[in-house]
């Protein structure tokens, strides 16, 4: 049986390159499954860096909203899917007005059905700061929250990052060199 993994982190806290060194040293067959969707000069370079610092390691599938198709599709021909990130993920999906708790679930079941597939998916943990001033914003907050808390009850592992080091919450603790410097 395939352990699923949730990696949870702030902003810039390590949490991408911690998943990406676990998926690494998982499988053979790497797949990073991209949620973001490039709308300004400053995502396209957030993407545009990202893409250089895995380039060669990862194939890459990106998709907005069809994660669960898409994650059934990606484990016909990889060991590993790097799924970053959620909260992207669940944006997305808040803005083409899809139903997120309905798609939080779907990802579970879908989880439950890729016994040969190793899923790691990176999520910001965004229940930390302050209340948000909007109704917008703390939607969002509460809808990831429940996503986060429904992701980490099935998955065999869940990690915190906080100043690159990962925190074992859940399953088994990392390796220790994964997600420092090399």
């Amino acid at each position: 049986m395939t352990r699923h993994v949730l990696v949870l982190g702030g902003a810039r806290s390590g949490k991408t390159a911690f998943a990406e060194s676990l998926a690494l040293r998982s499988g053979s067959s790497p797949v990073y499954l991209a949620t973001a969707e490039v709308l300004d000069g400053e995502m396209r370079d957030r993407v545009a860096s990202h893409q250089a610092g895995r380039a060669g390691q990862f194939a890459t599938i990106e998709e907005p909203l069809a994660l669960s198709k898409t994650l059934i599709r990606a484990a016909l021909t990889h060991d590993i899917i790097l799924v970053d990130c959620l909260t992207l993920w669940i944006t997305n999906l808040l803005i083409a007005g899809d139903n997120v708790a309905a798609q939080v679930e779907r990802l579970g079941h879908t989880l439950g059905e890729l016994t040969d597939t190793r899923v790691i998916m990176v999520s910001n943990e965004v229940g930390l700061g302050i209340v948000p001033d909007n109704a917008m914003a703390r939607t969002f907050r509460d809808l990831a929250g429940s996503a986060h808390q429904r992701l980490a009850e099935i998955c065999d592992d869940v990690y915190f990052v906080i100043a690159g080091l990962p925190m074992t919450l859940k399953g088994e603790p990392p390796i220790p060199t994964m997600g420092l410097p090399q």
